[in-house]
């Protein structure tokens, strides 16, 4: 993935307030660090903060442009989410160079379909990898095309980019195949739980007062 070029205006308010008018403004709120440099705080416009996200995550890398032209090369580091109106309420990034490798998380997606009969349970859905930081996949696959029931898919089965390594341990389990319950499993364990809503309020009910 090539860089995103995304303007980095220098922010001069702090605090609570100066980072509520800093979003009003339709900029996000950002500080830079890394490789020995004092942190910067800078203010990114949303919109394209927003749209470089949605197409690369965590492992987009931003080509940040100053007021006078300087570029600094940063990956996200944490981002802060406003979960009711989903906008980004500040982000941590961290200065990459060119060349230089990199550890970060990337998702994993499931690939095929196992075995008929039979139950996909996802155990981590993301793996940490070690590669150049201008060369990050988006997200790695991991098969389960005709899997048995029984069959676990590992850290160490995914197939990796070239240049890309593991840092996950490769026992680390991604999913795991199992029977699917019948129906009538199903049907079991919906009517026990039902059961057992209608005797919880009644045992209360029978339990002496707390005097």
């Amino acid at each position: 993935m090539s860089e995103v070029k995304i303007s980095a205006e220098p922010r001069t308010e702090f605090g609570k307030g100066g980072a509520r008018r800093t979003r009003r403004a339709g900029k996000v709120p950002a500080v830079v660090y890394g490789h020995g440099e004092a942190p910067k705080h800078i203010a990114l416009p949303a919109r394209e903060f927003a749209a470089a996200i949605r197409h690369g995550g965590m492992t987009t890398v931003f080509e940040l442009v100053g007021e006078d032209g300087t570029k600094t090369l940063a990956l996200p580091k944490a981002i802060q989410r406003d979960p009711i109106r989903d906008t980004f309420e500040h982000v941590d990034l961290v200065i990459v160079k060119r060349g230089e490798k990199v550890t970060v998380d990337v998702p994993v997606h499931l690939v095929g379909t196992a075995a008929a009969g039979t139950l996909v349970v996802t155990e981590h859905d993301r793996v940490s990898i070690v590669a150049e930081a201008l060369h990050l996949p988006e997200a790695l696959e991991a098969s389960i095309d005709g899997l048995e029931a029984g069959s676990h898919v590992t850290a160490g089965d995914i197939k990796l980019p070239r240049g890309v390594e593991l840092a996950t341990e490769a026992e680390t389990t991604i999913a795991v195949v199992s029977v699917a319950p019948t129906a009538e499993q199903l049907e079991g364990e919906t009517a026990e739980a039902a059961e057992e809503a209608e005797e919880a309020p009644a045992a209360e009910a029978e339990a002496p007062a707390e005097s």
